[in-house]
C-alpha cells in the first residue's frame, strides 16, 4: 500500500489544492492512475499534486475540473496556488495588482512583468537562482491573466529604452520579446511608451516604480530594493509619484513613435542574420 502523506488543508493554497484533489478523486471512485488517464498525465503526477510535492499548472486544474465535474473549483483555486509560488515579499503587490483598475508603471531595467514572454521571464527569474524556477515562471505567466479579463486594468507603461537593448536570454528571446511588445500596439487597455536615450536626465533616475489605482481603495505606490518590495498609500508619496509619472509620460515617445523605435531596435539589434539563431 502506498505511503499516503496527510495534508493540513489550512497550511497553504498548495496543500488545500492537494487535499481537495484527493477528496474529489476518491468521491469519484477513481485511482490516481485512472484520473491521470482522464487528464492525460501519469498517476504519479496526480499523486505528487495530492501530496503538495508538485505545483499544478492551470491546464492540469482545468482538466481536473472537466474530468471530475467540479464546476471550475480547481481552475479558480490554481490562481491562488500559483501566486503563492511568488517570492513572499512580492505576493502582497501581486494581490493588489490583480485588483487594480489602473496601473501606471515606469521600468528602467527590464520589460514589465505583465508584458514579458515566458522565455524572457525565465531568463530574468533565473538570475536569482531559485529552487523553484518553473513554478515562479508559471506564477508570472498567471499574473498576466489580468490583461485578458473582460475588464482588464488600464495599464500605462513607460519603458526606458535601455530595456530594449539589454539582451536578456539571448538574441532569439529578445526578438520574441520585442515582437510581443509590438503586439500591444493596438491594445485598448495597454498604452506602451518608450523613454528614449535622447531625453538624458529625467524625472525618476532613482529607478522603477508602479502606481496602482482602485475603484474603492486608496492609491498605492510600489517600489523595490535589492531584496524586497515596498508598498505605501502615503498621500505625499502618491502625489510625488503621480507628478513624476506625468513628467515621464510627457518626455516619452508617443505610442506610435514608441512602436517604431521598438521595431528599429528589433531589426537593427536582434534581426535575423545568416548563421544566427
Amino acid at each position: 500500500m502506498p505511503n499516503i502523506r496527510e495534508l493540513d488543508p489550512s497550511a497553504s493554497p498548495l496543500d488545500y489544492f492537494g487535499f481537495e484533489l484527493r477528496r474529489k478523486r476518491e468521491e469519484a471512485g477513481l485511482t490516481q492512475g485512472e484520473l491521470g488517464a482522464c487528464i492525460f498525465c501519469t498517476g504519479s503526477l496526480v499523486g505528487q499534486v495530492e501530496t503538495a510535492r508538485k505545483v499544478p499548472t492551470r491546464e492540469f486544474a482545468e482538466r481536473v475540473d472537466a474530468a471530475l465535474g467540479t464546476g471550475g473549483t480547481f481552475s479558480r483555486l490554481v490562481g491562488l496556488v500559483l501566486r503563492s509560488q511568488l517570492p513572499h515579499w512580492f505576493q502582497p503587490f501581486a494581490e493588489m495588482e490583480a485588483k487594480a483598475t489602473y496601473i501606471s508603471t515606469f521600468q528602467c531595467q527590464m520589460v514589465y512583468g505583465l508584458l514579458q514572454t515566458e522565455a524572457y521571464a525565465r531568463a530574468v527569474l533565473a538570475t536569482g537562482k531559485p529552487d523553484n524556477l518553473d513554478d515562479q515562471v508559471a506564477a508570472r505567466m498567471e499574473r498576466q491573466r489580468i490583461l485578458r479579463r473582460d475588464q482588464p486594468p488600464v495599464s500605462l507603461v513607460v519603458l526606458d529604452e535601455a530595456a530594449l537593448h539589454r539582451s536578456v536570454g539571448g538574441r532569439q528571446v529578445m526578438r520574441k520579446q520585442l515582437q510581443h511588445l509590438l503586439s500591444f500596439r493596438d491594445a485598448r487597455c495597454v498604452r506602451l511608451q518608450v523613454l528614449p536615450f535622447g531625453v538624458g536626465e529625467h524625472a525618476n533616475l532613482a529607478g522603477s516604480f508602479s502606481l496602482l489605482r482602485f475603484d474603492d481603495d486608496p492609491d498605492i505606490v510600489y517600489t523595490e530594493d535589492l531584496i524586497s518590495g515596498h508598498m505605501t498609500a502615503d498621500t505625499e508619496t502618491i502625489r510625488e509619484a503621480t507628478l513624476r509619472y506625468a513628467s515621464l509620460q510627457a518626455a516619452a515617445l508617443a505610442v506610435e513613435d514608441s512602436a517604431e523605435l521598438i521595431k528599429h531596435v528589433l531589426e537593427e539589434r536582434y534581426g535575423q542574420h545568416p548563421g544566427t539563431g
